[in-house]
Parts: structure tokens; C-alpha cells; sequence
């Protein structure tokens, strides 16, 4: 069984950013000294390199699923989490990187067997690593959430509350491995494509006489002295190959980066139906079908476009060598240089190599110049400004301005039993969401606040949404759905009784109470000094009323004898009238 993989799914997941600390710093004689959580750690991102030591995808057919180590979060005293690091996966030069999409039911009957073999099918082209360290980000690891450190301001000095890290991103991604090479041998099975590779090389690829020998590409190495190139051998490339018969179409995509395509015709078939300009005509056909598939990369040379070399193969076989010469005037006319062949005497094979590097040289140099011309011709696309009602182009305004408008969408949805609800989504409201955390008060208020500065809560009064309606920030299972009241109130707000106090609001920290700083000695002798006037007034108007009678001095006794005491009188009047009712 062969080990080489040429395409794969790979299930990849950046790791998760740290959560936030909310602390208070507490020091001797400073209780109160200020907060100092720390943020999280961002997590680790997956990054695809090319690897000139990477020769296939095996590893990631037997351990698909790949993720980058999360962030730590941060803790108090200033300290940070620590960040995940980064993942690694080194793949093959000539590896394409797809985004995956889940295989349609209702395909096309042309491509049904195809699709029904692999679990997913090819979506947008994300990367095309085709030269040696080249990188590409495929899962961004999650960004570390902020500490109340990073979230103290002037208005909130102390909050009460951090951000949570954001999860990594996760989704499911194809690795195709395009082979590089120069020259591509195409042909029938049994046509002498491998043979003709291991004679011009040091590969040694399985040969034997029956067809679907070459179940893997064969790549081998041709020195001319000082020039160097490299051969590849596509195998089972018959007719309907585009369609997915036999096994051309899951070898086709290794010809895409070739630059030379050599026509390996074999002259001693014994099939009545088969002749060397009909074979070659039907594999030109099976080309051109599936080049009209390809998205051609900018400075690339069409597969239509590119040079062929006919090469005719088998020629120790004196039929083979008749049939050879009969049929070469015929490849000529159509343009191209053909060589007459024996894998088994080596007849013609230096010829041949001689002529395949002069033609790579040359291919070579067009290549180049074409990609300088498509750096030379890009063009910058910006964004265009948009314009108001009137058709009047609107300024835009800086990007910390408040309210923008740009950075998100809100619609009115509704469901076939008539409920409705209003869908809000952007990156920055759906990121602000995923860090908050909403067992606490406080860091819902700071939402609120963040909302409404961006311009949501005044997005929807357009959109006529009233308070009680269901709004849901975000799309499918991470959407967050609640109430809409504008007017909420954050539990930090109502500290001091004032509804419409700033959230975050701490009594503990505010300058005009007087309580977090001490006092300068100019204050003190202020306070002190107004604190003795009035105990000298308060003294004066006692002295005023105890004179005047309304008070009793308290270094004189009035009644020594207790005369005036009201429990002594009253039980004086107890005693008289007892003795009044005795003497009846």
C-alpha cells in the first residue's frame, strides 16, 4: 500500500485567549491602592509552513485534528498571561490550502462518484504555498481579554469587573499537494511513463505491465551537467479522466504547475482501436476539459498555452519503430518536436534530455517575466467613500470617533409564526460580546456603554425597534439574544442613588469625598481652626440659654434633698392618698 497523500482534511483550532483579572492592589497603609489585574494571554495560532523536508500528507491523515495551545489569564499584581504558542505544520512545497465546504447531495452526476468519496469538497483558495517557507495562518489563535488594569479610566477608576479571552478560531481546511515540477509525462497506463522516469533519474517507481501500475505521482531528478530539472510522472490519465474515471481526475491537479507537458505515446499497443494521434487527441481533450476547471494563479501560463513535446516510446520494437516514423510527419505539422524513444535501448533518450532542459530553460525565463509584469500591473483597490441621501460623498471620521456606523449590520427577521427579532452583526459587536462576562453587573453596563458609543442602540430606534423587542448580536449557536431597553442600568450605577451616574462608578475611590489622599498640613490647620470656633460658639449660645434660664448649670444642685425628684414625689402621693382612704 503506497504512503503517499496528496490531499487531506485537516480540522484545525487556534488557541483560546486568557480571561482578565479584576483585583485591587492592598498595601499597608493603602488599602485602596488601585486596580492591578492583568490581562490574558493571547492564544496560540496554527501556521502552515512549506517544508523543503515534507514529502507528503501522512501525517495529517492519521492525526487530523490539530490544536494551538491556549493563553493563561492574568492574575493580580500586574501580572499578565502568558501566550500560547504557536503551532507548526510543516507541509510539502506545492501544498494549496482550501477552505472546506461539506459536499453538496444534489452534485452533478458527472462528479457524484468523487464527492461521494471524500467528506468535503474544495471551497476558496486560501494559500498557495508554492515556494519553500512559504507561511499561512489557517486558525488565529484567540486575542487575551483585559484586565481592570487596561479598563481603569479617569470616570472608571476602579471597575469591578475584566474581560474574558475570545476562543480561537476553528474550522475544517483541505490540504492539496500540487507537485512541482518541471515537465509532466502524461499518457496511457502501460505507455512507459514510470520507465522513462527511473532510466532519466535515480527514482526507482514500481513498473510492471498491466495498467494502474503508477497508483502516486513520480517525481525524479534529471542533471544535464550544469542545468537541473525535475520530471513528474501523472498517472491514470485515460479518457473521462475529467469526469473521475479511473484515477486522472485525483492526479490531474500535479500538471497544474508544470511547465513543459510531454505526450508519452506508446507505439507497440495492441488495441485495434488505438493509434498514437488519436491517443494523443484524447488526452489533449481530457487536458482542455480540465483546465476550463482550473483558476490559473496571475502570472501563470495556461495549460492550453503551454509547450508539448511529443515523445514516442518503444521503439526496440520494430512495428513500435515503423509505426513511429510513419506518424512523426504528422506530430510536426501540428507544431511540435518529437522524439523517437526506447526506455529498454536508450535509443534517442539523450536527444531528448537535451531537449527537455533547453525548453524548461526557456519556459523558465517566460515565467519570470510574466510575474514581474503582474507585480508591475497590480492595482491597489481602497474602499470608496460613502455617500448620504443626497448623493453628497460623506467624510469619513476617525476611526476612534464614536458611533461610525461602518462596523455593523442590523436587520428585521421574522419567522413564519410572526415573531420577529432584529440581528445585529459585525466583528466588533460580536467580539465585544464573546468578552463578556455576564454574571456580573458591571461588565454588562461596560457592554451597554460600548454599544451604545459604537451607534447600535441608535441603529435600531431606526430600524423601529422598541424597548422589550428580542435583539441577537451574532449569528447561529454563539448568538447572544436579551431584551432591548436602552435605559438599562448597571448595578455599579445606583451606588450613590444617581440613575444616570457613569457605570463604574466607585465611592471608594472618588476624590470629592475627601477619603482616598490625605489631607496637606494648610488643610488641617483650616479644618482644626474652624472645628475650635465652632466649639467656642456652641459653648457661647449654652452659656446665653443656661442664663437666661432655659438650661440648669451643671456645678450647681438646686435640690440637694431630692425634693424635686419626680420619683420621690410621686411616691409621696402614693403614701397621702393611702393614708386618707385608712383614716374614712
Amino acid at each position: 500500500m503506497s504512503d503517499f497523500v496528496d490531499r487531506v482534511t485537516v480540522h484545525v483550532k487556534g488557541g483560546d485567549g486568557g480571561n482578565g483579572a479584576a483585583s485591587i492592589r492592598r498595601e499597608k497603609y493603602k488599602p485602596l491602592a488601585g486596580p492591578d489585574g492583568g490581562d490574558g494571554g493571547d492564544g496560540g495560532s496554527v501556521i502552515v509552513v512549506a517544508d523543503t523536508n515534507s514529502t507528503s500528507l501522512l501525517d495529517y491523515r492519521f492525526a487530523p485534528h490539530r490544536t494551538a495551545p491556549n493563553g493563561t489569564m492574568g492574575k493580580g499584581d500586574d501580572k499578565d498571561g502568558s501566550k500560547g504558542e504557536d503551532l507548526i505544520l510543516p507541509v510539502p512545497v506545492g501544498t494549496v490550502i482550501f477552505a472546506s465546504k461539506r459536499s453538496s447531495s444534489n452534485a452533478s452526476s458527472a462528479t457524484a462518484t468523487v464527492a461521494a468519496a471524500a467528506k468535503h469538497t474544495n471551497g476558496e483558495v486560501l494559500a498557495d504555498l508554492s515556494h519553500p517557507g512559504d507561511s499561512f495562518v489557517v486558525a488565529q489563535g484567540g486575542a487575551g481579554g483585559l484586565g481592570n488594569r487596561s479598563l481603569a479610566n479617569k470616570s472608571r477608576k476602579a471597575p469591578g469587573f475584566a474581560l474574558l479571552g475570545e476562543p480561537g478560531e476553528e474550522r475544517d481546511v483541505i490540504f492539496e499537494l500540487k507537485s512541482i515540477a518541471d515537465v509532466a509525462l502524461v499518457g496511457y497506463p502501460s505507455a512507459g511513463k514510470s520507465s522513462l522516469v527511473a532510466t532519466l533519474s535515480a527514482a526507482r517507481p514500481k513498473i510492471a505491465d498491466y495498467p494502474f501500475t503508477t497508483l502516486v505521482p513520480n517525481l525524479g531528478v534529471v542533471d544535464t551537467g550544469d542545468k537541473r530539472f525535475t520530471i513528474a510522472d501523472v498517472p491514470g490519465l485515460i479518457p473521462g479522466a475529467a469526469q473521475g474515471k479511473g484515477l486522472g481526475l485525483e492526479f490531474l491537479r500535479h500538471i497544474e504547475r508544470t511547465e513543459v507537458i510531454a505526450h508519452v505515446i506508446d507505439c507497440a499497443t495492441l488495441e485495434q482501436d488505438r493509434d498514437p494521434v488519436a491517443d494523443y487527441e484524447a488526452l489533449e481533450h481530457e487536458l482542455a476539459q480540465y483546465a476550463d476547471q482550473l483558476d490559473v494563479p496571475l502570472g501563470s501560463i495556461p495549460i492550453a498555452e503551454r509547450p508539448r513535446i511529443i515523445i514516442l516510446n518503444k521503439a526496440d520494437i520494430p512495428d513500435a519503430k515503423e509505426l513511429a516514423e510513419f506518424v512523426k510527419p504528422d506530430f510536426e505539422k501540428m507544431g511540435h518536436k518529437v522524439f523517437i524513444i526506447s526506455t529498454a535501448s536508450h535509443e534517442g533518450l539523450k536527444q531528448l534530455t537535451y531537449a527537455l532542459s533547453s525548453l524548461v530553460e526557456e519556459m523558465r525565463v517566460q515565467v519570470r517575466e510574466r510575474m514581474a509584469a503582474v507585480e508591475e500591473e497590480r492595482v491597489v483597490i481602497r474602499p470608496l467613500d460613502e455617500r448620504d441621501a443626497n448623493g453628497a460623498q460623506r467624510k469619513r471620521r476617525n476611526a476612534k470617533a464614536v458611533g461610525l456606523g461602518y462596523d455593523f449590520e442590523i436587520e428585521r427577521e421574522q419567522d413564519r409564526d410572526g415573531n420577529f427579532w432584529f440581528t445585529v452583526t459585525g466583528q466588533k459587536p460580536e467580539r465585544w460580546v464573546r468578552q463578556t462576562n455576564f454574571d456580573n453587573e458591571e461588565a454588562v453596563g461596560y457592554l451597554a456603554d460600548r454599544l451604545a458609543r459604537l451607534g447600535v442602540e441608535d441603529a435600531l430606534r431606526a430600524k423601529g425597534a422598541h424597548v422589550g423587542d428580542e435583539v441577537r448580536i451574532g449569528r447561529g449557536q454563539n448568538a447572544m439574544s436579551f431584551d432591548w431597553d436602552p435605559t438599562v442600568q448597571a448595578g455599579a450605577e445606583m451606588l450613590d442613588g444617581d440613575p444616570h451616574a457613569q457605570r463604574g462608578h466607585d465611592l471608594r475611590l472618588e476624590e470629592a469625598q475627601g477619603l482616598n489622599r490625605r489631607r496637606t498640613n494648610t488643610e488641617r490647620r483650616r479644618q482644626y481652626h474652624e472645628w475650635m470656633d465652632a466649639k467656642t460658639a456652641v459653648r457661647e449660645a449654652m452659656m446665653a440659654e443656661r442664663q437666661s434660664g432655659h438650661w440648669a448649670d451643671p456645678s450647681r444642685v438646686d435640690d440637694p434633698e431630692g425634693h424635686q425628684d419626680f420619683l420621690k414625689r410621686f411616691d409621696k402621693a402614693q403614701d397621702e392618698a393611702s393614708e386618707e382612704e385608712g383614716s374614712r
